[in-house]
């Protein structure tokens, strides 16, 4: 069984990181206090946002992975993308990480 933080724990945490980093991190959706799925946008100055969410891994593992990427041209694509997965979880938590690099912090959650 995979021990795993409450939600609220963790987006606490890569909040606090980001903050603590330089960064801005904002939960633009509250989830479910302890099971919520978190999906996690990542942007640096409103350009190369990016949506991860965590997918089952053949180890069993459950990993942060990019499943999207926003289009410059089509950003209306991207928002409608992330508002159908917030409607079709109401539980789930959404959060923004704004700060060069953002990668990182989801690699460390990840962990």
């Amino acid at each position: 069984m995979d021990a795993r933080l409450p939600a609220h724990v963790e987006v606490s945490g890569l909040i606090r990181a980001v903050e603590a980093d330089g960064g801005f991190a904002v939960v633009v959706q509250r989830g479910e206090k302890d099971a919520g799925v978190i999906l996690i946008l990542t942007t640096h100055s409103g350009k190369n946002t990016r949506l991860w969410e965590r997918m089952p891994q053949l180890d069993g593992s459950r990993k942060f992975v990019c499943t999207r990427t926003q289009d410059d041209e089509k950003k209306q694509e991207f928002e409608e993308y992330v508002d159908r997965r917030r409607q079709s979880d109401p539980d789930c938590w959404v959060i923004e990480l704004d700060i060069e690099n953002a990668e990182r912090f989801v690699a460390e959650a990840a962990r």
